[in-house]
């Protein structure tokens, strides 16, 4: 591997491990562990991502049907979010046979600017297929009803999130802010601008 994906391994950014309900292995995706400051522009992170998928993920899924969660809380466009671009390009650089056996896409903590985002952009962004199995799930306890939960190793950082938000309900819609006002969601927006959170709106 380049010293690009030995970083990605070494933050843990892209693991498989467990199994959902149905028994398809689950490819887990930890958006605030994602390097992105660390492995600069030009083009490092969408290569760093396309060769840790071809050589890491794919092989460790094999012929099965599989699903992917990816853990939303804590990003910040600025620090540890790739880009739509990046995350587009990792995903069709995967065999067209593996695509095809994604089952679903789990987007825990999405908030209400990704939720924007991409029922706006999505399908222009992203292949029907892709757009199509995206699921969004607000809290850890409706993951549940579709993962296996002692089999998947949640961060400390998207527990405390999920915590906050069953304190602060109202952060779902944006009405009420974040203690980190504006980290959360705006990540979502892959853009040369600086993007303040809806939930700063106020």
């Amino acid at each position: 591997m380049t010293k690009q994906e030995i970083l990605l391994e070494k933050k843990r950014v892209i693991t498989v491990q467990g199994r959902d309900k149905a028994g398809r292995p689950i490819v887990r995706i930890v958006g605030k562990n994602f390097p992105a400051r660390e492995l600069g522009g030009g083009g490092h992170a969408e290569a760093a991502l396309k060769g840790y998928v071809r050589r890491r993920v794919t092989p460790a899924i094999g012929d099965a049907e599989f699903v992917v969660v990816y853990m939303h809380s804590g990003v910040d466009r600025r620090e540890n979010f790739p880009g739509v671009g990046a995350v587009r390009t990792a995903y069709e650089s995967m065999p067209a046979a593996v695509r095809e056996r994604l089952h679903a896409v789990y987007f825990l903590h999405p908030g209400l600017q990704s939720r924007l985002f991409f029922s706006t952009l999505g399908r222009f962004l992203f292949s029907s297929g892709l757009y199509g199995k995206l699921r969004y799930v607000s809290r850890l306890e409706y993951l549940w009803a579709h993962v296996r939960k002692g089999e998947l190793d949640v961060p400390e950082a998207v527990r405390r999130h999920d915590d906050e938000l069953e304190q602060r309900p109202l952060m779902d819609y944006g009405i009420e802010a974040s203690e980190r006002c504006g980290v959360f969601d705006a990540a979502s927006m892959d853009t040369t601008a600086s993007l303040h959170s809806l939930r700063c709106a106020s």
